[in-house]
């Protein structure tokens, strides 16, 4: 054990807006700690997010945890904070869109909020862009608008040359009296491709090891290392109240085998999630949609999110496996999918004006749109027997989808009504057939802890041969 609770070097990564670089200076900061310092770091990304959390797990070896001020208690952040990073040198937390954006006036939900409940400083990355002498009232108001945020220093982003520099760094001396803790040139290659959801997942990059020496390259020569972690160790004690984060545990060696999809097109998981499977008494099987061509002998199925689009002449291919999960849910197979799996449970996906066969297991049918279709928080309440939730349930979650469901077989039932966010149709999300569940919803194991306990009763009831 690396820390105690009053110990723990902690920053967040903050910026004026969203596209200001928070993303790669954090991933580019990450592997220099890691691999140039040899630092132990902890990994958090703030808000509900799969694809930043997966570069930079990859880049410190450790999971990286979200922390989410809507579907999180500012107890279980603090509690989920220490837990993870009691054995690391340091905790850096990513944070997403404007730093005192959130879900309402009072910023709720913001990443100025997660800095306030973990007293971490705040290091703002400000892309400076056709910008001089203005960088100045800028960064001011930010130390101004909250007294209990601290901005500790500041990263300028492509700054176009010296004389550029010169002129922000004078500005921010007099009028702010704050660090410069890294200069980033225009011309500086820190960037990683986008998708339509964001950054590509960096489980499906081949080239990762070059892009991420040449990140960390540019970490080293344009971040002040010593002087980013000297604000990360001069932070107040930070104490846990009431309840601690959730302890990972292995399930038991009989307990009920749940199955989950894990591979290239279904990768979005909160690592949360499957430790709470396995908390709750779950042996855990990871599946490869894309080469296992059957279903092994499970007694449950959770199938999350991801691009099942971008693969899907080869989940298409895999047609083995496709049957095997119809047929195993025509048997009463309890699956729980969110997104991704909502859609590979469908009868085909049509995009790029292409059509793919899928499961078939759940009348309808999927189209691929360009503009989002549902992307942010989405709260739903239980209106309708399900296999996982009881009625009247109030459920938080987020979404993320360019497609829409189309053909919908009018015989469905839906779980949940939608009280925020689009869900499959404005109104409705949670189709329900036999033992499946399956919504656009995303869920948190941290805002849901009933979620795992019931999927895996359920899926002891199917071992069993009860009756769903």
């Amino acid at each position: 054990m690396l820390n105690n609770n009053s110990t723990i070097p902690r920053l967040v990564i903050g910026a004026p807006r969203g596209r200001s670089g928070k993303t790669t200076v954090t991933i580019g900061l990450l592997t220099a700690l890691v691999h140039h310092r040899q630092l132990t770091v902890q990994p958090f990304k703030k808000g509900p997010d799969f694809i930043d959390p997966s570069w930079l797990t990859l880049v410190t070896g450790r999971p990286c945890r979200n922390l989410d001020g809507f579907l999180m208690s500012r107890e279980t952040i603090r509690a989920s904070f220490i837990h993870h990073s009691m054995d690391a040198h340091m905790a850096v937390v990513e944070g997403a869109m404007g730093l005192f954006d959130g879900v309402d006036i009072e910023g709720s939900g913001s990443t100025a909020e997660i800095a306030r409940t973990l007293k971490a400083p705040v290091i703002l990355v400000v892309d400076t862009t056709r910008m001089t002498r203005s960088v100045a009232p800028l960064v001011k108001g930010f130390m101004e608008f909250d007294p209990d945020v601290t901005i500790a220093g500041v990263i300028l982003n492509k700054v176009a040359r010296a004389r550029h520099e010169r002129m922000l760094r004078q500005a921010l001396e007099r009028y702010c009296g704050i660090p410069v803790l890294g200069v980033i040139p225009k011309d500086r290659n820190m960037t990683i491709p986008d998708r339509h959801l964001g950054l590509i997942p960096a489980g499906e990059r081949d080239d990762l090891q070059h892009a991420l020496r040449e990140l960390a390259r540019a970490a080293v020569e344009c971040l002040d290392l010593d002087g980013i972690l000297a604000v990360a160790r001069n932070v107040p004690p930070l104490e846990e109240r009431h309840e601690r984060g959730r302890m990972p545990a292995n399930g038991r060696d009989s307990g009920p085998l749940i199955g989950v999809f894990r591979d290239r097109a279904f990768s979005f998981y909160y690592p949360e999630n499957l430790e709470a499977l396995q908390e709750a008494g779950a042996r855990l099987i990871y599946i490869d949609a894309l080469s296992d061509n059957s279903l092994p002998p499970v007694d449950a199925l959770y199938i999350g999110g991801g691009f099942p689009e971008v693969f899907a002449p080869r989940l298409e291919a895999n047609a083995g496996l496709r049957e095997s999960v119809r047929l195993a849910i025509e048997k009463g197979l309890p699956v729980y999918a969110e997104c991704g799996g909502l859609m590979y449970l469908g009868r085909r996906i049509t995009w790029q004006e292409r059509s793919y066969e899928m499961c078939g297991a759940l009348p309808f049918d999927v189209l691929m749109e360009e503009r989002p279709r549902g992307h942010g928080y989405e709260v739903v309440q239980v209106v309708e027997e399900n296999p996982f939730f009881p009625c009247g349930m109030i459920i938080r979650g987020h979404e993320f989808h360019h497609s829409r469901l189309t053909n919908v077989d009018g015989g469905l039932g839906y779980a949940f009504r939608v009280m925020r966010g689009n869900g499959i149709d404005g109104q409705s999300d949670g189709l329900v057939y036999k033992n499946v569940l399956a919504a656009y919803n995303h869920i948190h194991a941290l805002s849901c802890p009933d979620w795992a306990r019931s999927v895996v009763a359920r899926a002891e009831k199917y071992r069993h041969g009860t009756p769903g």
